[in-house]
């Protein structure tokens, strides 16, 4: 009886946890040539020529040498700075 409790206190507290895991942001990347640095954006060029300005902080991880002219993968998520309701 006691084994039957514990299992079904553990497959509770499992399927908690899964809900949580589903509402995480999405995880997306650009890849593409470094034509700008700063300490708190950085600047990416697609072989399209389009140009992605990314924001990075010091927690940002950075893996090799980065410098103008690398060719990059960026991973990021995206998220609200500011939601207007409108009326």
């Amino acid at each position: 009886m006691r084994f039957v409790r514990l299992l079904a206190i553990m497959f509770v507290l499992c399927s908690l946890l899964v809900p949580a895991a589903a509402y995480a942001a999405k995880k997306y990347q650009v890849t593409g040539t470094v034509i700008e640095i700063g300490d708190k954006v950085i600047v990416v060029e697609k072989k399209d020529g389009e140009k992605w300005e990314i924001d990075r902080t010091a927690d940002t991880k950075v893996e090799g040498d980065l410098k103008k002219g690398a060719k990059v993968t960026i991973y990021y998520t995206m998220s609200a700075s500011e939601i207007d309701v409108k009326k």
